[in-house]
């Protein structure tokens, strides 16, 4: 297994210059989807500092349905359009919401948390998924984990859907 080594205190910006590589290289032998974007959101719940919550949720018919996640317990299924996932699903582009108390039909699974980013995985065009963070620190994520998360998006659109 490759493992995630980052300096006490690490940036963001040098966790990201290594996260890529070594998920690429925790994906690289395993086929089963289930498993790969498990330990996916595993490997960035413990690399991003202030995330409180990481997860997929699995475009299954028009709704979202809850994938493998760290965290607090999360809602099941989210309707089309419905809080952040929706609209990053619909839109198909990442939403990223410093204020959640601010963002129109937010879905409050966690009462905590305080902002949000969601990322739309994309598979020869359809959305197959979004990848969801959330942090209890208002306007936690911001240009440089919309960039990097997107790349992450896009390895999990590689996967065997």
């Amino acid at each position: 297994m490759h493992s995630l080594d980052l300096p006490e205190g690490a940036d963001r910006h040098v966790i990201y210059s290594e996260l890529l590589a070594s998920l690429r290289a925790l994906v690289a032998d395993e086929p089963d989807l289930i498993a790969n974007l498990a330990n996916i959101v595993a490997v960035l719940k413990e690399a991003l500092p202030g995330a409180s919550w990481v997860g997929f949720y699995r475009q299954i018919g028009a709704d979202l349905v809850l994938g493998p996640f760290q965290g607090k317990l999360a809602c099941t299924r989210i309707g089309p359009g419905q809080g952040v996932c929706g609209a990053a699903a619909a839109r198909r582009v990442t939403v990223l919401v410093p204020d959640v108390a601010a963002f129109p039909g937010h879905i409050a699974c966690d009462s905590a948390s305080r902002s949000e980013i969601v990322v739309p995985v994309v598979r020869r065009g359809e959305v197959v998924a979004v990848l969801d963070l959330d942090s209890e620190a208002l306007a936690h994520f911001d240009a440089l984990d919309a960039e990097q998360l997107g790349h992450v998006a896009a390895l999990a659109a590689e996967l065997a859907w």
